[in-house]
């Protein structure tokens, strides 16, 4: 593509006047990813969890050996290697093949209780933002009472009456997740509640529910997005905190919090059991914390291009 077709298309994008909404979205498109690749510590962490999806689609084949099955009589607490990179545990498996499989849960864990939190929490809060009354004061005091808690007692409180299993802490996280998200869109819907787009809406005689769907929650979701990002780390370390007590995932699940609470017996003499999931942990929380930024910079309406 000439350099002549390249501006025309970049000033196609930045168009003050959009003919179409095709156009306008593009363009908004086009000047978020400008802020957000030049960010490059934004940049780094959007690798990092490129990385981490990677490695859980084809953990079937990255991984040399079974994350389950294991050698005890020749392959027990070996030390990292040629053979084996990150080293083997107690029963002989293969560590870096059980860090791999266990990016699967990992993405598994945080990307359903977004996807059950979020929801929630824009609802609760875009509810309660535009009707405000009796309805956002109950509502509120309901939001209220989940943030009095540190997230992880609450969870721990839930796993415990739920029972442990993967399934179960993720229900938990889920239910002490979503009340951040409702303060945010609660403080988004009450901005825009009495703007002149809405009155003009409300002329046009849309109902209340129609209002909040098809207009109020689409201006929430950016700032949602940005949160829910930011949250990632939070809620990885929050199940592999119930790993480490035995509420989240059970044996011979390789999820990252269980392999360190296995690995803590021996994290003297063979201190490579326990660091390389709490490593991975590392890794990735660090890359949703910086993706999480750069959303926020690219995202936020109020700054200006740059």
């Amino acid at each position: 593509m000439s350099a002549e077709a390249i501006q025309s298309r970049r000033d196609w994008l930045l168009s003050e006047r959009p003919a179409s909404r095709m156009q306008a979205r593009l363009g908004r498109a086009y000047v978020a990813w400008r802020r957000f690749s030049a960010n490059r510590l934004a940049f780094l962490g959007l690798l990092i969890i490129i990385a981490l999806l990677v490695v859980a689609a084809f953990a079937d084949v990255l991984a040399p050996y079974s994350p389950t099955i294991g050698d005890l009589k020749g392959s027990r607490l070996l030390a990292p290697s040629a053979e084996h990179w990150f080293g083997t545990d107690d029963l002989g498996r293969d560590i870096l093949s059980r860090v791999i499989f266990g990016s699967r849960w990992t993405l598994y864990v945080v990307i359903l209780v977004a996807v059950i939190a979020a929801p929630i929490g824009l609802l609760v809060g875009t509810v309660a933002g535009y009707a405000g009354g009796w309805i956002d004061a109950i509502l509120m005091r309901i939001t209220d009472i989940f943030l009095a808690f540190p997230k992880l007692i609450l969870a721990l409180a839930f796993v415990a009456a739920l029972g442990p299993g993967i399934e179960n802490a993720v229900l938990a996280i889920a239910i002490t997740s979503w009340p951040p998200y409702a303060r945010i869109a609660r403080a988004e819907t009450l901005t825009v509640r009495n703007s002149d787009y809405i009155k003009a809406v409300q002329l046009m005689g849309a109902s209340p529910f129609r209002i909040v769907l098809r207009h109020i929650m689409p201006l929430c979701i950016s700032s949602l997005i940005i949160r829910v990002t930011l949250d990632m780390a939070g809620i990885i370390l929050t199940a592999a905190g119930l790993g480490f007590l035995g509420l989240g995932a059970q044996p011979p699940l390789p999820e990252w919090g269980a392999m360190i609470a296995s690995g803590r017996r021996f994290v003297l003499d063979q201190w490579w059991v326990a660091g390389a999931p709490g490593f991975a942990i590392l890794i990735v929380s660090l890359g949703f914390n910086l993706l999480g930024d750069g959303l926020r910079d690219a995202l936020d309406p109020r700054s200006g291009d740059q």
